[in-house]
């Protein structure tokens, strides 16, 4: 099958389920019913299942360039995504729409059976194909700066950039914050290292990096996630001289709990747990470091230039001279440049579009009081969501401004487990969210709809050839 004829099985599969037929949503003048802010895979599949739900007065905004929302023709530097090939996800179980049906249209059945896993820049190919098959109202180059409720369940948002409308604003009556792993606070970069050192000598994995400025240079990376590896085997094919990955642990570790969740039912049904079960399966969750595959610890393990240290936290660091010098319990180490795997930190109030609002957001520390041996503040910052990703107000003034607001970004992990920005997860977190998102704005009209249904009095039975007897 060529992608043209899937493209065209596509359209025939969504005629066959009646999509695209119009909104039962009451207009609001000037207002779109939902704004999405992101346009990678968690936006798209939203929009998608907005649109399936005959939710159609909706825009996504994304502040990159056309095709090259999210991680993976920007930062990602894995070969492959880390999920199985097998799982599905925002095609939201229509068979033409699955990464599998492109790939096969594009390359053929046998190539299908030949991959281990999908190709991350085939992946990005694959998000850029959805969106134009769909058909789905983005625009891109569009940055939200500031989120302000306005009375009448409205939010204006403010944006700026070269798409970004005339006047910078955007009226919407719910918002999707579709924004990823960041989405919820920022990427994390140690205290002791941003005092110690100019930002050119160091920088996150989630940044842009210029490897070629690196060549031949020697390295070191903090972290003993995945991303550490895949930065390592990034950096030693691009011409690093030397890679050296820091472990605090004395073991790598072994374990990927997202395998257990994804074939247990943890994943779709983590909704279903009470706060105390939700909170000792994340407080385990982050505990864990999820591994690098095999094949990206190999392929770094293969350079003459890569050097593993287990059990070696960084202490401190220096410039001296023209390195960088890492101390660690076992010694000295001069570096060239270094790069930070250090996660990210979830905070409302990390969020600059969210500065007039983060103070009303409930949060977990306000719901659950974990027992002493599990307490994480890490945890405790994530914002306590309703089950439809819905931000909840900390007060009845606060619910009233937060009322809209729908967090589809990783701050949702502590709430709905691996949902929103996982790719494990989307085929459960795009049927909760649409249903959240739905629901909120039939409730917020449905004095009217009830008034438009008590005087709806349009015929349906015509026929006046019939008397009401009966003859012999």
């Amino acid at each position: 099958m060529s992608l043209a004829a899937l493209e065209a099985r596509v359209a025939a599969d969504l005629a066959a389920l009646d999509h695209g037929k119009p909104s039962w949503v009451r207009p609001r003048r000037e207002a779109y019913d939902v704004v999405i802010v992101g346009g990678g895979q968690s936006g798209l599949g939203a929009a998608f299942g907005l649109l399936r739900e005959r939710i159609s007065n909706i825009l996504i905004i994304d502040e990159n360039p056309a095709g090259y929302e999210g991680p993976w023709d920007t930062y990602a530097r894995m070969i492959t995504l880390r999920t199985p090939k097998s799982i599905t996800s925002i095609d939201l179980g229509i068979p033409s729409l699955t990464f599998r049906s492109y790939w096969e249209a594009r390359a053929g059945a046998a190539a299908w059976e030949a991959i281990d896993k999908i190709p991350r820049r085939d992946w990005m190919d694959y998000l850029r194909w959805y969106r134009a098959v769909l058909d789905l109202p983005v625009r891109n180059d569009v940055t939200l700066e500031r989120i302000e409720p306005q009375d009448g369940g409205v939010h204006r948002l403010h944006v700026t950039g070269a798409g970004a409308p005339e006047g910078g604003t955007i009226l919407a009556r719910k918002v999707i914050l579709a924004t990823g792993i960041q989405g919820g606070g920022e990427w994390h970069v140690p205290g002791f290292i941003r005092a110690a050192l100019p930002a050119s000598r160091y920088a996150h994995t989630s940044e842009a990096i210029d490897f070629a400025e690196l060549r031949d240079q020697r390295v070191a990376i903090l972290g003993g996630g995945a991303s550490a590896f895949d930065n390592a085997q990034h950096a030693l094919a691009e011409g690093v001289a030397e890679a050296h990955v820091f472990l605090r642990r004395p073991e790598m570790p072994r374990v990927n709990p997202i395998r257990f969740m994804e074939s247990s039912g943890l994943v779709g049904r983590f909704a279903g747990l009470d706060d105390a079960g939700k909170y000792r399966v994340m407080e385990s969750f982050f505990r864990r470091n999820q591994p690098p595959t095999n094949d990206t610890f190999s392929r770094a393990a293969a350079y003459p230039g890569f050097t593993l240290h287990l059990g070696e936290p960084w202490e401190s660091v220096r410039e001296e001279g023209d390195a960088v010098i890492v101390e660690t319990p076992k010694g000295a180490w001069p570096f060239d440049f270094l790069i930070l795997s250090t996660g990210l930190v979830t905070d409302p109030k990390l969020r600059p579009e969210l500065a007039e609002l983060a103070d009303d957001i409930l949060r977990w520390r306000d719901r659950y009081d974990a027992p002493a041996d599990l307490a994480n503040p890490l945890i405790d910052a994530h914002p306590y969501l309703g089950a439809g990703f819905e931000m909840q107000g900390r007060d009845a003034g606060a619910e009233a401004r937060v009322h809209g607001l729908f967090a589809f970004n990783y701050s949702a992990l502590i709430s709905l487990g691996l949902s929103a920005a996982a790719l494990s997860g989307l085929k459960y977190a795009v049927p909760r969210l649409v249903e959240g998102v739905a629901r909120q704005l039939f409730l917020d009209d449905r004095e009217a709809i009830l008034g438009d249904y008590e005087a709806y009095a349009e015929l349906e039975f015509v026929s006046d050839g019939l008397t009401g007897e009966r003859r012999a």
